[in-house]
């Protein structure tokens, strides 16, 4: 181990006597998943914990912005939503090179295109395993917000008209190809807004990929990864998900690992999903399709950024180079949805 690293260890296992009464714990492996920030096991006599943290190496305010509203998500909804319990949050720089956020560690597996080998195969897993979802977000939906986030943590009102406006301005600003759906679907979205629905805390990157499963059987765990979540419209979250549930994978679809289990045409159908979601969170999804297509519109311009900085030669990785098709066909999937007319 380098000399940094070994400080850094000790500065963190005195940390966690001190601020969380943990004596001889360390830091442990980094764990795989996410695109953007760093995932560790924390060793302790009783058991592991999870830390997260923003790259060491990236010094900025913004940096550690999405862990603090990961954890600040986690607090609200720990108890009320199956989220891993927040254990401590440290803002001291000092300690590891950035702040971090500390949880209980919770034992399963994040799917992509293969059930497990425990799991009973076929359509009747991949079924359970959207149903555990539906649940899982309507818990996260239906609780009352108000009073368990600070000030400032979202604003619901005109959430989606801030996204398109801000998305196309960044994507006009900064480009380094033709995408003309970007703007076509930037200006329908904003020409068929629906009015304003219930806010609820949103996690905004949800689907199956973002959970953890119990490994025996299809049964949700936890949600993961919150360093997107606000306050806005719960559809949003229900929009993305079915957005990438049960798709055609024989044609060009971006993304194609994403949630690519459910492609099984023998799976549940995206409306009965839906149905139970509303039925679990007394919320209308009479807007379904407008946010299907706002979600994979609003992750498509989001993810061009990171092509663009692929393109400008600032990163360089399987995942960037793969937005050359990524993005332009989930921009496909959302104008073919409009020409469709939705679900």
């Amino acid at each position: 181990m380098q000399p940094l690293a070994l400080e850094r260890d000790a500065a963190f296992s005195q940390w966690l006597a001190t601020e969380c009464g943990i004596e001889g714990g360390r830091l442990g492996q980094v764990l795989a998943g996410g695109n953007s920030n760093v995932t560790r096991r924390v060793e302790t006599p009783s058991g592991p914990l999870v830390l997260r943290h923003p790259p060491v190496d990236v010094i900025s305010d913004k940096a550690a912005a999405g862990i603090s509203r990961e954890f600040t998500a986690l607090k609200a909804l720990h108890g009320s939503a199956p989220v891993p319990r927040p254990v401590a949050w440290c803002d001291d720089r000092s300690i590891l090179g950035q702040p971090f956020a500390l949880t209980e560690w919770i034992d399963g597996v994040a799917l992509t295109t293969e059930l497990p080998a425990e799991y009973p195969a076929g359509a009747a897993s991949i079924d359970q395993l959207g149903r555990e979802m539906m649940a899982a977000l309507a818990a996260v939906h239906r609780m009352a917000w108000e009073g368990k986030v600070p000030e400032g943590f979202g604003r619901p009102s005109g959430f989606v008209e801030r996204q398109i406006n801000r998305w196309l301005d960044v994507r006009r600003n900064r480009q380094v190809r033709d995408l003309p759906l970007i703007g076509q679907l930037g200006e329908w979205l904003r020409d068929n807004a629906p009015a304003s629905g219930r806010a609820s805390i949103i996690h905004c990157d949800f689907h199956l990929d973002n959970c953890l499963m119990d490994r025996g059987e299809p049964r949700l765990k936890a949600i993961l990864d919150w360093e997107m979540a606000t306050i806005g419209d719960p559809l949003v979250d229900l929009g993305l998900c079915l957005f990438f549930w049960k798709r055609d994978g024989r044609g060009a679809i971006g993304f194609p690992f994403v949630q690519g289990l459910s492609n099984d045409p023998a799976a549940i159908e995206r409306r009965e999903l839906a149905d139970l979601w509303s039925e679990l969170s007394g919320i209308d999804h009479g807007d379904l399709s407008y946010f299907m297509v706002f979600s994979a519109w609003r992750l498509a311009a989001i993810v061009e950024g990171a092509f663009v900085l692929y393109r400008e030669g600032k990163v360089d990785s399987d995942y960037a180079r793969n937005l050359e098709r990524d993005v332009p066909n989930l921009l496909r999937e959302a104008a073919a949805l409009i020409d469709r007319g939705g679900v």
